[in-house]
């Protein structure tokens, strides 16, 4: 798979970290079945890759209202968690993100734009050997509004004093490419590991 950069010049990298510069979303959607079986909670797969970008309390407060259940926020993103980082040997960076990663580090300045907590963030990309890549890491925590609100990518961009309109956002998910528009940068879809 090769990635179509739009045309121009750009000052910064954003990456999106889940699925974009890590194909962790398969690994994620394993911890999450296993984690909300316990609490006899189903999450259909379409609905995971759809709500891709949304934080875990969120999705946990959704499931909760769907599914009539009331499993505790905090133990149950633990638990998921925890599940995740067990499965981390198994995480492999994609190759085609990589490859813009080594291409501009040290000319430009990247960052990560992460709706996943700074544990997992850095853990992550230290498994695949690229924490040390980024400028900045703007993880859930860093800002009050995820994606599709901007506020993530411009928060990003200000760390670095870049101006928004000269970022270039790698995205996999909608809410990434909404939010990323929102902010007035230009960015580049990651297709679905079904899609690659």
């Amino acid at each position: 798979m090769k990635l179509k950069l739009p045309a121009g010049w750009f000052g910064a990298y954003l990456f999106d970290c889940d699925g974009t510069i890590v194909d962790s979303m398969p690994l994620h959607y394993v911890a999450w079945k296993q984690a909300l079986a316990e609490w006899d909670c189903t999450f259909d797969e379409q609905v995971f890759y759809a709500w891709g970008g949304i934080p875990v309390a969120e999705i946990i407060s959704r499931l909760n209202e769907r599914q009539g259940l009331n499993m505790p926020v905090e133990r149950v993103s633990s638990r998921k968690e925890s599940l995740y980082l067990e499965m981390l040997p198994q995480l492999k960076a994609l190759p085609a993100v990589v490859e813009h990663i080594g291409a501009q580090h040290g000319r430009i300045p990247l960052a990560v734009v992460s709706g996943s907590k700074r544990d997992s963030v850095t853990s992550s990309l230290t498994s695949v050997r690229l924490l040390d890549r980024f400028d900045t890491l703007v993880c859930a925590g860093d800002y009050e509004k995820g994606k599709p609100d901007p506020e993530a990518f411009l928060l990003a961009a200000s760390r670095l004093g870049v101006a928004p309109g000269a970022c270039l956002v790698f995205e996999d998910t909608d809410l990434g490419i909404q939010a990323a528009s929102a902010a007035g940068m230009a960015s580049v879809k990651i297709p679905p590991p079904w899609e690659r």
